[in-house]
């Protein structure tokens, strides 16, 4: 089955601005440092503005539910990607990823997969893609253990 972010109104890319902490009961909780809507890499469009002049984070599914502060030490200032590559149909990824590396003007890359070897897939495409694109951006694999903790 094929994904369109025309086919949903809640798939339109949009930018989200956050200027404030929140506060709950009176105690500060953590705001989200995410930017951007879609977040999922089969629905987030190449040319989605988030992605102009960025940091990219490409993270695996798993990463934000292991890492508790996924937030903070992966997400902060950064245009989020999300995939799965081992239950996702990663074929169309390799050329959506070489277009956003080679359409935009990308300072780094960040891919967060988790220690299990099936999460070397998506490092392993994010780097043909980005060979693929020609340009030449720092790319850093962040790799998450199981029990949460950062292992590189």
């Amino acid at each position: 089955m094929g994904h369109s972010a025309c086919s949903c109104p809640g798939s339109a890319a949009r930018v989200i601005e956050r200027t404030e902490t929140t506060q709950v009961a009176g105690t500060e909780k953590a705001a989200s440092e995410l930017r951007q809507w879609p977040v999922q890499l089969h629905l987030v469009p190449p040319s989605a503005p988030c992605f102009q002049d960025s940091d990219i984070l490409i993270a695996a599914d798993c990463v934000a539910f292991a890492l508790g502060s996924f937030h903070s030490d992966l997400l902060k200032g950064k245009a989020l990607a999300i995939a799965c590559p081992k239950l996702d149909d990663t074929a169309p990824y390799l050329e959506k990823l070489a277009a956003i590396f080679r359409d935009n003007t990308v300072k780094s890359i960040t891919v967060a997969i988790m220690e299990v070897p099936c999460c070397r897939g998506l490092d392993l495409l994010v780097r043909q893609a980005l060979a693929l694109s020609g340009k030449e951006i720092p790319l850093e694999t962040a790799t998450i253990g199981i029990n949460g903790e950062r292992r590189s």
